[in-house]
């Protein structure tokens, strides 16, 4: 891992700062080991500020579902079709299902798909993006799980059209806690799953498995979710119940936005409460609980960024040590699996 300078306008969104950000009058504005978020560059653009010291970090060994191109290309598609579309008008919606069978395809074709342990970013997002991701998610879970060929394409119907109901609020639903949304909002934000639903309940390319997913997917198992408060639930509506609950998390969609930590931790929380309990622990076996990159600190008081994930082993990854717990720079590789003594205390980037 090097240190390198970086043009505001070369920024993506994914890269860590090497160096603290000051103003003319020397205080920070953002600190070394900050994820560059979109929002911050934009924020440095507006500052006039043209370049930032980053981390490159090279070695650090991401794993993800799908590849950066392809999930992009993919996005495109949706957004550009679900854009087209307009309340009852579905015919461009039919190309979504050859789009989940393209995303399906391109996971199955990875070597030991359902073995890997993926990193899951923390991210801004919106709801195309959120689409694909859920997507990917759930076909995981799915074939993880060795359900048949014909419920796995359902499913990735279904999750790429489950919040087509938002398409039709004017309600601001990003990073929002619901319960401090204006009663009204509210109401109106919990109807999108019916929207998305009714819009499609009589279409006959879209099978009543991939409907239900759009209407069901912010229920609980216990009844408290919504719009119905069922809870005699499909199994692939509790399938996309987890990944949406998790994606949701991460990427501030319906909730305020919360490190991949916390959303696994969620999760945990509420095993066999709001979430199937079997799929909640399908989905943790292969998500990092702290990706590829993310800085750490130890309970030994080091400071560490996750370099690679250990197969079964979600929460011991590889971190290459960068500070001692002096605050003295160092260049260690330590591998938590092996080093049983040490473990990961809390994200700090």
């Amino acid at each position: 891992m090097i240190k390198k300078i970086c043009k505001i306008e070369d920024l993506t969104g994914q890269e860590r700062l090497a160096n603290n950000v000051m103003s003319s009058d020397y205080n920070v504005l953002l600190s070394e080991g900050t994820l560059l978020r979109k929002e911050y560059i934009e924020k440095l653009r507006e500052l006039n500020i043209k370049e930032v010291y980053i981390w490159d970090e090279k070695d650090a060994e991401s794993v993800a579902i799908l590849k950066e191109n392809l999930e992009r290309n993919f996005k495109s598609k949706v957004k550009d079709i679900l854009e087209k579309h307009t309340y009852c008008h579905n015919e461009e919606l039919i190309e979504l299902s050859q789009t989940a069978d393209h995303i399906i395809t391109n996971i199955l074709e990875e070597e030991e798909v359902v073995d890997k342990i993926y990193d899951i970013r923390e991210r801004s997002s919106d709801i195309y993006e959120h689409s694909i991701s859920i997507c990917s998610l759930a076909t995981v879970v799915a074939l993880r799980m060795e359900l048949s060929q014909e419920l796995v394409h359902d499913i990735g119907v279904g999750c790429l059209l489950h919040d087509l109901g938002l398409r039709y609020l004017t309600t601001d639903y990003t990073n929002c806690n619901l319960e401090e949304m204006p009663e009204l909002e509210c109401s109106e934000y919990k109807k999108h799953p019916v929207y998305g639903y009714s819009a499609l309940q009589s279409e006959n390319w879209i099978s009543n498995i991939s409907k239900n997913m759009i209407l069901y997917h912010h229920e609980r198992i216990d009844g408290s979710g919504y719009p119905l408060k069922a809870t005699d639930i499909p199994l692939e509506c509790r399938i996309i119940q987890v990944c949406d609950a998790f994606d949701e998390m991460i990427c501030g969609i319906g909730c305020e936005r919360v490190k991949v930590y916390e959303a696994v931790e969620y999760l945990k929380n509420f095993k066999n409460i709001k979430f199937d309990g079997r799929i909640v622990e399908v989905f943790l076996e292969f998500t990092a609980v702290y990706p590829a990159g993310t800085y750490v600190k130890t309970n030994e008081g080091e400071i560490g960024i996750v370099m690679r994930q250990n197969k079964q082993f979600p929460g011991r990854p590889v971190i290459r040590v960068v500070k001692d717990k002096e605050g003295n720079p160092v260049n260690v590789i330590k591998d938590l699996l092996v080093v049983n003594n040490i473990y990961i205390k809390e994200v700090i980037g």
